[in-house]
Parts: C-alpha cells; structure tokens; sequence
C-alpha cells in the first residue's frame, strides 16, 4: 500500500521491516492504554501502542496478550526512564494541598509519597511480552537491556527532543528515533526535565535537523493529525509518523466526552505547557485549573511524581464528573483537527489523503 515513489522510500523500507501496511503509529499514551484503539490502528495496518509507565508488570503483560487476541497487528510498549529521587519539601507541599483542594477533595498528607511502579520490573515484562517494539521516553535504557531486547529480536525506538538527544539515542543502538515536537500533546520527552520548556523545538525545525544528524530511520511526532502535516513529515524524509491528539476523539480512545468535545474547539493557543498535573512538562487544554496553577501568586508545582500523587485526587474527581477544566486534558497544538470517527476509518483517510497531495494511488 506503500506507493513506489522515491518519496516514500524510507516508508516503504520502514513497513516492510515491522509489517505495515501504512506508516503510521499510535503515540503510546499513559492517560489512554485502552488495547481497542492500539488494536483498530494495528488491525488497520499501522502500529499499535501502549505507554506502561504505570502499569504494574502482570498489567503490562496482560495488556499485550489482550493486544494479541484483538489484533495480529505490530504494536509498541513504552517505557519512561524514571528520573533521580525527588527532592521533598513538606512546606511547600502543604501549600500545594491547600491550593489543590480547591479544586477537588482535599489532599492527603500521603499524597505526595505515591510512586511509580518498578521499573526494572516493568523492564522484564516488557521482554516477556515480546512486543515488535520496546520505546523510551526521558532517556535511554541501558546497554546491558538494549542488547537483551535485541537478542530477543525487539527494536528500540527512542524519543528525542533535540538533536543532541537523537545523536546519543543513535549512539545507544536505537533503531529508530522518534523526533517529538513541542507541538506534542502530553509529557514532554526531554532527557533533562530541567530543560524541556527552554528546548521546546517545533517538530518541522527540529525533523531536519535529526534527519541529517542520524543515519536510522526517524518518526515525525507532535502537532501531526491530518494529511497536511504526514505530507510535509514525509516529504522531509520522515520513516513514518506518529499520532497520538489525532486518535482521542475515536470511540476506541475511550475518553471523557468532555475531554473529547473540547479537543475540537480547541485552537492552537488554547493548549499550554506546563507542570500542574505530574511535574514533568506535558502540554494539555489550558483548562481553568491549569491556568490557575500557572498564575504568578499559584504554588510552584512539586518535582515529578510528588505533583502527580498531590493531583490524583482531584484529577480521578474530574474524569468522574466528566468535568474537563479540572481534567487532566492532554492535547497537542492541533487537537482540533483530531476526527471523531472510528480509528480504523481514520488511518484509511490519513493515508489516502496524504498520498493524494502527492498525485500518488494508495
């Protein structure tokens, strides 16, 4: 399905080495590990995706099989590379309760001590699960793990935020690196926390730039949700593109209809980068919450996941109420572009239109 143009030589090379029919990947995302999307898009011919950062490892593995009855599609499991220990700071944390419950229950004092599962745990499930695909995000998995995926036949892809980040993925043994914009909807992949909003590169300044950094193939990612922007990620010499904003108003996403509805008002300049729901940069709908806690007198949000354990309360009150300006609404700059129609559907249209601005047959 793949034209034979010269164009989409590193698309056609890409699909043949994981069995695609299209070049287009479900973003993993946290928020929505529902298997119905991952399973319409694999089944659809393109790649399938889950972000595991919370799952515990019998949940991840049990995700993957409930994958692999749905669909005979190729999918990816994704992984955060967890940060240093927090540094806590129990004042300002009450601080941070009492502005926060203004907004839904009050707050735990044990909020803040909630943690992530184990990652080296979640590691051994995901070479147990023996997905097409092992993704990182953060940073890189360490040697000794990337030659155990790739004794086990798994590729690595490696999200990149800048070009240094591409060159050391590269340099790691990454497979593919998956270059995300700062258009991107959700958390930020930067390697350094520190530096992400400063490094915030547009996908179509930064795309170029690993493309002529690395020689593997590379994934265009963020603010990519119609045949306009696959067009101009192929014709730079993107390998495929990665969509995640794009598929949540599908039925098979799943999300609150709040949630769903708002992405398609939402104009550029209505989504923001900030730390207000976990502490790592994510962008979401600018909601009444997220400007709120980003106002000059709000409390500076907690490091990673105090802020994320500090905000589960309210952010599990809003999704109950279906109420989207509490909502932990991740949304990139083009959510609304993003279709409500099933996903299936969906990759067909991407593709057959992408092809079509080329003058190409699918």
């Amino acid at each position: 399905m793949i034209p034979n143009h010269p164009l989409f030589a590193p698309a056609r090379a890409f699909c043949a080495r994981f069995g695609l029919r299209v070049p287009i990947l479900l973003a993993p995302m946290a928020g929505v590990p529902a298997p119905g999307l991952s399973a319409a898009v694999a089944s659809a011919g393109g790649m399938g995706a889950c972000g595991a950062v919370l799952m515990k490892p019998d949940a991840i593995r049990a995700w993957a099989a409930d994958q692999r009855a749905r669909s005979n599609g190729a999918f990816q499991l994704n992984l955060w590379i967890p940060d240093p220990a927090p540094v806590r700071d129990p004042v300002h944390e009450a601080r941070l309760r009492a502005f926060l419950g203004g907004f839904g229950p009050a707050v735990a004092e044990t909020a803040g001590d909630a943690v992530p599962p184990d990652f080296e745990a979640q590691c051994e499930a995901l070479l147990d699960s023996g997905p097409a695909v092992v993704s990182s995000i953060m940073g890189l998995f360490p040697a000794p793990y990337v030659a155990r995926l790739k004794a086990k036949g798994i590729a690595w892809f490696a999200n990149a935020t800048t070009v240094a980040e591409a060159k050391a993925a590269r340099d790691a043994g990454a497979d593919a690196i998956v270059a995300q914009g700062a258009e991107a909807g959700g958390h930020r992949g930067a390697f350094d926390a520190s530096r992400a909003e400063a490094e915030a590169i547009g996908l179509f300044a930064l795309l170029p730039a690993i493309l002529g950094a690395v020689d593997v193939p590379v994934i265009a990612a963020g603010g990519i949700a119609d045949a306009r922007g696959m067009s101009a990620a192929f014709a730079m010499g993107a390998s495929a593109v990665q969509i995640g904003t794009g598929f949540l108003r599908t039925p098979e996403a799943a999300i609150p209809s709040a949630w769903a509805d708002a992405l398609g008002r939402a104009a550029p300049e209505d989504t923001r980068l900030s730390r207000v729901f976990s502490g790592r940069p994510g962008r979401s709908l600018a909601t009444e919450y997220v400007r709120a806690a980003t106002a000059p007198d709000a409390p500076e949000p907690a490091p990673y996941p105090v802020q994320r354990g500090l905000t589960q309360a309210m952010r599990d009150e809003a999704a109950k109420a279906n109420d989207v300006s509490r909502m932990q609404a991740w949304a990139g700059q083009s959510a609304a572009l993003a279709k409500a129609a099933p996903a299936a559907d969906l990759v067909g249209a991407l593709w057959a239109g992408t092809c079509a601005r080329f003058g190409l047959p699918v």
